[in-house]
């Protein structure tokens, strides 16, 4: 395969809200430019971008894909990513390795919550974009009615470079408003309102250059290379947003748009300096995207193809990376040695012996090397900050349902969590579940059909249980008596115990106030550890208890009976008897919550709120978005993913975060003691 250089290449990711078209217009810019010879359907399963068996069943995007089409000397390489809001981080991970974005909007449907997500996303990476409306073959399409949404959205800069001739079933191309090719297929209405999209760009154009606003004012005729000139400026600089139109499965408007990219979308070598860091002194370096400087990259995404094993999809910032060869990965500061480098084609991997300046290639079986890490040779060491991170929003807990499962479970979900990093594992420490945490159910349901699916392992799905704990209210003093007799040597403990509670956090302080002997020095670890034991297994409830101080101040002891066990024993009992005349409660984790929602929503979402318990501590405004920030017990936010979705349309998010234990009301707590008896008896039996 030819090397290109990064003035022959084109990144383009491809965003949308799930089912606006962006797998169809991926497939169709391959079958345009003839990468394949067959046009790919995700209705049929057969596309080039949705190639992953889950993907073909549930007919949605789930992991971003990559591909590429050549149109004359030009490689445009195409990153097409999920629009389902749970599939968000594959959006965030690779947005920086693309210059420029595609936003697909429905001509049916138009702009919905995927999109505006995926636009907040763009904007935080200050990425040039265009918009293509499809699907305007089908019925109630209306390209004027989404062009006047697009601009009431994202801004008056969104202007229509193409418009489509005829409509619904009769739609059968599109008409350039700068070089009036496809005119001839419009009605007078339609030309008048070309006419007036065509002055409405040029007057856009105009606006981001002051010599030629100044010419535009003064009434003078542009000419076509001044207005072409100045548009490739403005568009890399966010001034001008062109928008295009077609039908992606017909292929109409496609190669119009595939044109457009070649001529007038930024190369790489357009993005002017990168920043990284030096990984030693902290300071800034700036590289330039050119073949002739030392080689620097990073990995964007991580695949685990079930033939080659762990692919690592990355972007050359500058240089070039060779087969066969080595790189520091300055992440880690590992030395990294590779064979052979691939281009991706969807799930095909395409041999190269080079992967220059601007291009996107991948790499296999890199022991060290994550999405996120930097990669550059040994003398020009410089960390990229690339990697993105967003809170999990829901969680479920899993259980193995044979042993054979047991023992692949941690190396299937190891390998599940390299490839998608907006899922997290851990191991709750109080429950011992096994929890699994995501974006979403979808995310979430996700991932264990593919646990069983790609891993063989089947699991057992629950929500996972609430760490409550236990603890007092009030001082205690107690007396507790262990004697043994059984033919032979008997058991003999003795202690008395001041049980007092602690502030909020205290966690456990253990005081020794024996004086005179009464309880000898070697048993006195034996009443703490008896205390400890018994401590985690809980009392009212069997939570851990907290908070608590347990102070021994006397007791007594045998010559011959007295021993370590005895004493644990004496002391677990005393503990139990002390906790249940101590006033004993339960406490809750209480979590801080920010929900970020449009304003039409903040009522609903407040009342919301309190009913679950919640307190909400303030409002503050998050650009056109309100946040509302609170405090709410986390049993209460179980399955907020999913109501908060429902609330909102899909259009609120929200992140959590634990912030302190508090006393469970009476009612509650009485209902969570009553259910944990229940499991007690059910695990007996």
């Amino acid at each position: 395969m030819e090397n290109y250089s990064e003035n022959t290449i084109r990144n383009v990711v491809l965003v949308s809200h799930t089912g606006a078209g962006k797998t169809s217009l991926a497939d169709s810019m391959l079958f345009n430019c003839r990468q394949v010879s067959r046009l790919g359907r995700v209705d049929e399963g057969n596309s080039i971008s949705d190639f992953d068996p889950i993907e073909i069943n549930h007919k949605i995007s789930i992991n971003a894909s990559i591909m590429h089409c050549i149109k004359g000397s030009t490689k445009i390489n195409i990153i097409d990513t999920p629009g389902y809001a749970d599939f968000i981080m594959e959006l965030r991970n690779c947005v920086p390795a693309a210059d420029v974005a595609i936003v697909v909007i429905s001509a049916t449907d138009g702009i919905e919550v995927g999109t505006q997500r995926g636009w907040g996303v763009l904007d935080e990476a200050k990425l040039p974009r265009a918009i293509f409306i499809s699907k305007l073959d089908k019925e109630n399409a209306d390209f004027y009615s989404i062009v006047d949404a697009i601009k009431k959205e994202f801004g008056a800069q969104c202007a229509p470079l193409f418009l489509p001739v005829g409509k619904e079933s009769s739609f059968k191309g599109v008409a350039n408003l700068l070089t009036k090719t496809g005119w001839e297929g419009l009605n007078e209405d339609e030309k008048e309102k070309a006419e007036k999209f065509r002055e409405s760009f040029i007057e856009t154009v105009a606006m981001a250059d002051d010599t030629l606003l100044e010419k535009y004012l003064n009434g003078e005729e542009l000419t076509q290379e001044e207005i072409c000139r100045v548009f490739k400026i403005a568009f890399k600089d966010n001034t001008v947003i062109p928008v295009f139109c077609g039908n992606a499965l017909d292929s109409i408007g496609v190669k119009e748009l595939i044109e457009k990219i070649v001529n007038f979308f930024p190369a790489p070598s357009a993005a002017g300096k990168i920043e990284g860091v030096d990984p030693q002194t902290k300071e800034k370096k700036e590289l330039i995207t050119k073949i002739d400087q030392p080689f620097a990259g990073y990995v964007f995404k991580t695949i685990s193809d079930p033939y080659v094993g762990q692919l690592s999809v990355f972007r050359v910032v500058s240089g070039s990376l060779i087969s066969n060869t080595e790189f520091i990965n300055v992440t880690t500061n590992a030395s990294e040695r590779f064979g052979q480098l691939y281009v991706l084609q969807g799930k095909e991997q395409l041999p190269v012996e080079c992967v220059s300046a601007g291009d996107i290639g991948a790499v296999a079986k890199l022991k060290n090397t994550h999405t996120g890490d930097s990669m550059t040779s040994a003398k020009n060491k410089v960390l990229f900050n690339i990697s993105c991170s967003m809170e999990p929003s829901i969680s479920y807990s899993l259980k193995p349902k044979t042993r054979q499962d047991e023992e692949k479970i941690s190396q299937a979900l190891a390998k599940m969590t390299t490839e998608d990093q907006g899922l997290r594992v851990s191991r709750d420490s109080q429950t011992k579940e096994l929890i699994l945490s995501g974006m979403g159910d979808m995310h979430l349901e996700i991932a264990i059909e593919r646990l069983k699916s790609r891993y063989h392992v089947d699991v057992d799905v629950g929500t996972p249980k609430v760490p409550y704990k236990e603890t007092i209210k009030k001082t205690v003093k107690v007396h507790h008596k262990y004697k043994k007799q059984s033919g032979g040597r008997g058991q003999y403990g003795d202690v008395w115990l001041e049980i007092s509670p602690l502030p909020r956090g205290g966690d456990f302080e253990f005081v020794d106030r024996v004086v005179g002997g009464s309880v000898p020095r070697q048993y006195i670890p034996s009443v703490e550890k008896g205390v400890r034991k018994k401590m985690i297994d809980g009392i009212i409830a069997g939570y851990p208890l907290v908070d608590i101080q347990v102070a021994l101040y006397d007791g007594s002891y045998h010559e011959v009976d007295s021993s370590d066990m005895a004493f644990q024993i004496a002391a677990g009992m005393a503990l139990k008897q002390g906790i249940l005349d101590a006033n004993p409660v339960l406490l809750e984790p209480v979590m801080n919550v920010e929900v970020v929602i449009g304003p039409e929503y903040m009522g609903a979402i407040n009342g919301d709120l309190s009913s679950r318990r919640g307190r909400v501590q303030g409002m503050e405004q998050a650009g056109k978005y309100e946040m509302i920030k609170a405090q709410v017990p986390l049993s209460e936010m179980l399955r907020y993913a999913t109501d908060l979705r429902s609330m909102t349309q899909g259009r609120g998010s929200y992140s959590m975060s634990f912030s302190h234990y508090e006393e469970v009301p009476h009612k509650q707590a009485e209902k969570i003691i009553s259910q944990s008896k229940a499991e007690e008896k059910e695990e007996v039996h």
